[in-house]
């Protein structure tokens, strides 16, 4: 257990820090798919610009915001504009264990008064609402990923089988199941967190394709309130 969540602090199968694509290449490919490239200078990150569905998505690489992801991350909102009140949070399973533990050491340690405010907001999350399955998702998907929702029926809704072939499929050389992934709809909007390991361009197309379908199946299927 120790060795598998120091994969998730430390990192996964190669390097974050590394430079990864330069910026030429991403701007080329960005022009490709229609979308704008801003770059921050080589090696300092960069932002896309796109739509989907009529609705502005961006999608950032830069210095992790969040201190379990080593090195830079990649994050991504779309501005879709769904029902307000659905949340649901997909979330590599290691990652979940991971905070999980920490948040268990941190308000069992008795020499803590006070919750910890360099805690992350995903752990209120993870408290907040309920692991969800069901069965028709293939086994190998539960095994990666957990998702969690403020109903199930939302989370069906949202993960058709396009978007689950994405986040099962990543090009080689794949980001290890290990390595800090998070996409969910929340108030509204989808998001995209991971840690940019593979720091390649393989890993960046996927991660956009996976963010824009996302949007897409959000869009089409959470827009509306949806009842049992």
């Amino acid at each position: 257990m120790f060795e598998r969540l120091k994969k998730v602090f430390v990192g996964g199968k190669g390097d974050a820090g590394d430079a990864g694509a330069s910026d030429d290449t991403v701007s080329e490919w960005a022009g490709t798919r229609g979308f704008s490239f801003t770059g921050m200078g080589e090696g300092k990150g960069f932002s896309l610009k796109g739509t989907v569905g009529g609705k502005p998505w961006k999608m950032e690489r830069g210095r992790a915001s969040r201190d379990y992801i080593r090195g830079e991350e990649l994050r991504a909102r779309g501005e879709i504009k769904v029902n307000d009140d659905v949340t649901v949070l997909v979330m590599n399973r290691a990652l979940k264990e991971a905070l999980e533990k920490r948040a268990y050491q941190a308000y069992t340690d008795t020499l803590q008064t006070t919750a910890d405010p360099s805690m992350p907001e995903e752990v209120r999350w993870l408290a907040m609402y309920s692991e969800v399955g069901w069965e028709s998702l293939p086994k190998p998907f539960w095994q990666r990923y957990a998702v969690m929702a403020d109903q199930r029926i939302h989370a069906q809704a949202w993960l058709d089988t396009h978007l689950v072939e994405l986040l099962m499929n990543w090009p080689e050389p794949s980001p290890d199941p290990q390595v800090p992934f998070i996409l969910m709809v929340l108030r509204g909007k989808a998001y995209l967190r991971m840690q940019y390991t593979p720091a390649d361009m393989p890993t960046l197309e996927h991660a956009a394709q996976i963010f824009t379908s996302a949007c897409d199946s959000a869009i089409a299927g959470l827009t509306n309130d949806i009842t049992l």
